[in-house]
């Protein structure tokens, strides 16, 4: 059995997808699927070849199974998921209005937001965590509950061992309409490494400026701040900026498209590439994600990834990526 490099924690939904545009009185019928950050990136991950395991808490229902059963299939461990038989798996649809997606969440008293320090105890999920060369967390969780706040804070606070933490803020501001989102600088800068988009930045912590996100988050060693379709830039402790340019991309769904850049990044991070080489992996898997209708694209090969990696700055800005791949 191959040892896992990557463990992402948190909580993951079944998704119900309507079969027509416009208000859910009107959707005769759903489709299926499953979504959520922290497994996007974990599938992400191991599509890049890294071998990756979600670790969280599903119900005891066919939602919980279909999630279990995804995952795996994506070659995703799956064996620190825990079943409550007492609480629901999470659910979200996606209503479809005029200006584009619009998810309905239904995740209160999930079994994710039973998430607690406890976990630290469960031996599958020791085992994993201990191995593990990377821990990838988000903000999404310490909206869920007081318990998942206080399982985040001990998971930061735990000795690295050698062990990379990752953060990506993940701002969903209907999670927070309750609770108090002045504890995530805290989180975040416990982190090693931290992933925000630019825009969710300013909504979260008022700056979606990369120098003043470095100076109220003076700690983890690299922060990469996502802006939007134009560029990513990773600042190092020392204010070193390394800025690379997005891809051009016909986007077909933009759900996961966050998460998979997350995973791109941090697979060049755990395969010694450089800030530039991270910063491309992540447009790559991004743009996978944008040209495909759910939350997981097809990333390109490994030899067509080290080529484009490799790429000239005219040969990079140059490529347009759609649903057939980069060219």
């Amino acid at each position: 059995m191959t040892a896992v490099e990557a463990v992402c924690l948190g909580e993951s939904m079944a998704v119900l997808l309507p079969d027509r545009p416009g208000s859910l009185a009107g959707v005769a019928s759903f489709s299926a699927g499953v979504g959520g950050a922290e497994s996007n990136t974990a599938c992400a991950l191991a599509a890049l070849g890294i071998p990756a395991a979600w670790i969280s808490r599903v119900g005891a229902d066919g939602f919980g199974e279909r999630l279990l059963a995804e995952l795996a299939a994506h070659g995703v461990d799956t064996s620190a998921v825990a079943v409550d038989p007492g609480r629901p798996t999470g659910l979200y649809i996606k209503e479809c209005g005029p200006a584009g997606p619009l998810p309905r969440y239904y995740r209160a008293g999930s079994a994710a937001a039973a998430l607690s320090p406890a976990l630290l105890a469960d031996p599958a999920a020791a085992r994993l965590l201990d191995s593990a060369r990377l821990l990838h967390l988000s903000g999404i969780t310490a909206a869920l509950s007081d318990d998942c706040l206080a399982l985040l804070r001990a998971l930061l606070a735990a000795p690295r061992r050698g062990r990379l933490v990752s953060f990506d803020l993940n701002w969903r501001p209907a999670l927070w309409r309750h609770r108090d989102p002045s504890v995530l600088p805290g989180l975040l800068d416990a982190a090693d490494l931290v992933l925000l988009g630019a825009d969710e930045a300013a909504a979260a912590l008022g700056t979606g400026d990369p120098g003043e996100l470095r100076a109220l988050l003076p700690h983890p060693a690299t922060l990469v701040v996502k802006d939007g379709d134009r560029q990513a830039v990773a600042v190092d402790r020392d204010g070193r900026c390394t800025a690379e340019p997005a891809l051009r991309v016909e986007v077909v769904e933009p759900t996961g498209a966050g998460d998979a850049f997350a995973a791109g990044y941090l697979a060049g991070t755990l395969r010694g590439l450089d800030q530039r080489g991270r910063l491309r992996l992540g447009h790559l898997a991004a743009a996978a994600a944008l040209t495909a209708p759910g939350d997981q694209g097809t990333v390109p090969p490994p030899a067509l990834r080290a080529d484009l990696l490799a790429a000239s700055p005219e040969r990079w800005a140059a490529l347009r990526v759609t649903a057939d791949g980069p060219r």
